[in-house]
């Protein structure tokens, strides 16, 4: 089974100089949800990652370079996600390519991400618009507080007001983790929104920036809020949006919500 120690993460690697699939490194989501305590078989969520590329590059027949910006949408119920370093390095393999036309580039790009996801993967040579007009909804960042638990991740801080019932969006722009490999920052807004009791905003954003040092990849910090927020506050519907910067031309998008859930707006921050 692959693990995040046996990527090409925190190593040296050659650039590639020829297109190779094989440089993808699916890693399976099991052994994360079931730390979390999440059921693979019966996923309490429904979801996608959504990556934003934004340096894709190959050759046409005449050996001319392209390029092109891109949406890759991996569904949560894919058996694996994809590893970040390999999906750049990937992309890259593309470089000195050459294609009879970009349909020929995204049914590629189709076939190999859903190969290493063990799911149909979603491609389209564009990117979501950037967001306009502000935020919708309440920030959480002006709240006076003294905060001073930065990890591991304490769901002791969530709670909700019973006998309440409101719906409301609550953001955050201070999440961050770290790679659980490189230990390298990684930044990222959130987005919650929700219908139930009313949760206490104060204990949620301490219990935010209680993942500043934790180590866990995007997926599975965004897949541990909801669990979370479901277990210590029980909304009737809850979703769950992280949009981290970017890193070597990509950025993560993950979304988990209750099932029902309508797909969150796909936007882009001003950080991305």
């Amino acid at each position: 089974m692959n693990t995040p120690q046996d990527s090409s993460l925190g190593r040296d690697v050659a650039y590639p100089s020829h297109y190779d699939p094989a440089l993808l490194f699916p890693i399976p989501r099991a052994a994360a949800r079931g730390q979390i305590g999440i059921d693979t078989h019966a996923l309490p969520f429904v979801g996608h990652d959504r990556w934003q590329a934004y340096e894709l590059s190959w050759l046409d027949q005449r050996g001319k370079p392209q390029v092109a910006v891109a949406t890759f949408s991996v569904p949560c119920t894919s058996p694996s996600l994809i590893e970040s370093k390999s999906l750049k390095l990937y992309l890259n393999s593309l470089n000195a390519h050459r294609f009879d036309d970009a349909e020929r580039v995204r049914a590629i790009l189709v076939r190999d991400l859903s190969a290493a996801a063990g799911a149909e993967v979603a491609v389209a040579f564009d990117l979501p618009p950037m967001r306009t007009g502000g935020a919708v909804g309440a920030s959480l960042d002006a709240l006076e507080l003294d905060i001073d638990c930065y990890g591991p991740p304490d769901a002791g801080y969530l709670s909700a007001e019973a006998g309440t019932r409101v719906a409301e969006t609550l953001y955050s722009d201070l999440l961050k983790s770290n790679c659980p490999v490189t230990g390298q920052p990684d930044w990222a807004n959130v987005e919650i929104r929700y219908e139930g009791p009313r949760i206490d905003r104060a204990g949620l954003l301490r219990y935010l920036v209680s993942f500043r040092d934790h180590a866990e990849f995007h997926e599975q910090c965004v897949e541990r809020i909801f669990a979370d927020v479901m277990a210590r506050c029980a909304p009737a519907q809850l979703s769950v949006e992280a949009r981290y910067t970017r890193r070597g031309g990509l950025d993560i998008n993950p979304w988990r919500a209750t099932p029902g859930t309508a797909p969150v707006a796909a936007l882009r921050e001003f950080r991305q």
